[in-house]
């Protein structure tokens, strides 16, 4: 029973899965930030650019 506890504990492949999950996570949380950024300002620009042909 000792063996199957310091095994069971020792186990860490599900952690590392779990870790690249977390960090892909993070990735797309800060690519959605910058594209929302990066469309407002460019959805500004596109105004000011159609007011001026106008």
């Amino acid at each position: 029973m000792n063996n199957l506890v310091a095994r069971f504990i020792g186990n860490e492949s599900g952690a590392t899965a779990i870790e690249y999950g977390l960090i892909a996570g993070l990735i797309s949380v800060v690519i959605i930030a910058a594209l929302t950024s990066i469309g407002t300002k460019l959805n500004t620009k596109f105004t000011s650019i159609s007011a001026g042909l106008n």
